[in-house]
């Protein structure tokens, strides 16, 4: 970055690639795949460990905030928690009754949210391994999650062109935003302080949403296929969209977000 230079190819699963994060705490990355399995990985390509258990193929994956433990979620209907030291399984949770699509962690580790093709999303507890909230409300496959820094609200992106924003500590959801026209393929609050929130989705476009009244801050328009997922900087500054038309897109902010000023780079 940002030049977008290759430094390593990770060779090793056996069917498509679905998922890859980075590590909060170590040098290694982790990626997902319809084999079955997730693997770990060091930066330079060599192959660290696999986990191995679940039945079905992975969706996406993500890694606890304190960089010991791995969330995988997968057409097995279950998400499960890896320790990433040992390879070991650490939990097996079931609970929805479809496909599990995505897996994201709550700031300080204690929760976890897991997101579904059966239209919901679900909070757990860590600590005591309970259902915390079940996320009611989508009508159709929820793709992604994402818990905002402030630690009480979550994201969810569904493929019924939705955003959805819902309060933990009211349990219940505060806004619904239409926010494209086709299924929203990921959601994600700016890791800093939650300042925004970012969509993508099978329209071609990127949106990035302010975090107080969930109104349009900008639309990330130059993809010329479905987008398939994003990230963004630790400092929000910069996201990332990758595409079906084979393009990884960096956009920046040139100019403070809340001002309402975003940049193609």
């Amino acid at each position: 970055m940002p030049q977008i230079i290759k430094v390593a190819t990770l060779k090793g699963h056996t069917e498509r690639a679905t998922d890859v994060a980075f590590s909060p705490a170590d040098d290694c990355l982790a990626t997902a795949s319809a084999d079955k399995t997730a693997k770990l990985w060091k930066p330079d390509g060599s192959l660290l460990m696999s986990f191995d258990g679940h039945l079905d193929r992975l969706a996406r994956l993500a890694f606890h905030p304190s960089g010991k433990y791995l969330g995988t979620a997968s057409f097995d209907k279950t998400w499960r928690l890896w320790d990433i030291n040992t390879g070991k399984e650490m939990l097996l949770q079931e609970g929805h009754s479809r496909s599990v699509y995505g897996v994201s962690f709550h700031p300080d580790g204690s929760l976890v949210a897991s997101c579904g093709l059966d239209a919901y999303a679900r909070v757990w507890d860590l600590r005591s391994g309970r259902l915390f909230f079940t996320l009611r409300g989508h009508v159709k496959p929820v793709l992604g999650v994402s818990f905002s820094p402030n630690g009480y609200l979550v994201a969810t992106g569904s493929e019924d062109n939705f955003c959805r924003i819902w309060d933990l500590r009211k349990r219940e959801m505060l806004y619904s935003i239409p926010a494209h026209k086709s299924l929203i393929s990921h959601v994600k609050f700016e890791p800093q302080e939650g300042y925004y929130l970012a969509t993508s989705s099978y329209d071609t476009k990127a949106a990035l949403w302010s975090a107080r009244d969930y109104k349009p801050i900008k639309s990330l328009v130059g993809h010329e296929s479905k987008v398939t997922s994003l990230d963004i900087s630790g400092d929000g500054q910069q996201i990332v969209t990758v595409a079906h038309d084979r393009t990884i897109k960096i956009w920046s902010c040139r100019s403070n977000t809340r001002d309402n000023a975003m940049e193609l780079d």
